[in-house]
């Protein structure tokens, strides 16, 4: 697909989303059904180099314990919006002294083409940076100390998941996209995330998710999307601003090396 066929697809999916409809009511007339598949179809690639989209700007100055090379203020994430290694876009990690960008870009380039699905096409979204505490996922613990957890939710009955899910749900790895914290293992145990370079155990730097929360009992919906309590819990249903999915709903995370921000940095699908 083209960037401006992502366009095109969530105009029309949206227009569609907002209008009132009757019981059974197609979403979409057999016109725009006919224009979203051949929206779909895409093009051929042509083969030529593809220019990145940005993901994400973080200033450090907003960041908490967000560090980079001496004299960056301004981390730029970017990638090729295609599959590459394990099925993931190729990200590049720049880090700017915001004072140097003088003479900026009136207008970025534009990649010619992006995944079938515009999955990797992030909307633009003002970030709303917060706070929050997690801990390790329930496999990254000591078996003793898992268990204790499990006991530990089992006695309070007023928790919606028992044992291990409401640690693992509600209290270990927060969902969505984040800085820092601790990795979303899900599909696979835990490994080492080693630098190429030197052998050393790279840490967690951003989770890129498919979604801001997942649906759990609210303990992670982000501060911005709480409302006044209409019921038991008075929240939002989950969303997605960024329109990024990765894989089947899965997270992206990127892992830089500790002793030098010059190696490469690490990419991992859970």
């Amino acid at each position: 697909m083209s960037l401006d066929d992502v366009r095109r697809r969530r105009a029309l999916l949206e227009a569609a989303w907002l209008r009132p409809r009757g019981p059974k009511e197609n979403l979409l007339s057999p016109e725009e059904q006919a224009l979203l598949d051949t929206l779909q179809a895409g093009h051929p690639s042509d083969g030529e180099p593809n220019a990145l989209l940005p993901v994400a700007q973080l200033y450090l100055r907003d960041i908490p314990g967000l560090t980079g090379p001496d004299g960056a203020d301004l981390l730029q994430v970017l990638w090729c919006p295609l599959d590459h290694e394990n099925s993931l876009p190729a990200a590049r990690l720049v880090w700017r002294d915001a004072a140097s960008v003088v003479d900026p870009l009136v207008g970025a380039p534009e990649p010619a083409d992006v995944d079938h699905n515009g999955n990797y096409v992030p909307e633009p979204c003002i970030l709303h940076p917060e706070a929050v505490t997690e801990y390790p996922a329930p496999h990254e613990l000591p078996k003793e100390l898992a268990d204790r957890l499990a006991a530990w939710a089992e006695s309070h009955p007023e928790n919606e998941d028992s044992g291990r899910a409401y640690y693992q749900y509600e209290l270990s790895v927060a969902p969505g996209w984040k800085l820092g914290g601790w990795g979303p293992w899900s599909f696979c145990d835990p490994w080492p995330m080693l630098c190429a370079t030197c052998g050393t155990e790279c840490r967690p730097l951003l989770t890129i998710g498919s979604g801001e929360w997942d649906g759990g009992s609210g303990s992670w919906i982000p501060l911005e999307d709480r409302v006044p309590p209409a019921g038991p819990i008075g929240l939002r249903e989950p969303s997605n601003p960024p329109m990024v999915s990765v894989g089947r709903g899965y997270n992206m995370q990127i892992y830089i090396c500790p002793e030098s921000f010059d190696h490469p940095h690490l990419e991992n699908m859970q």
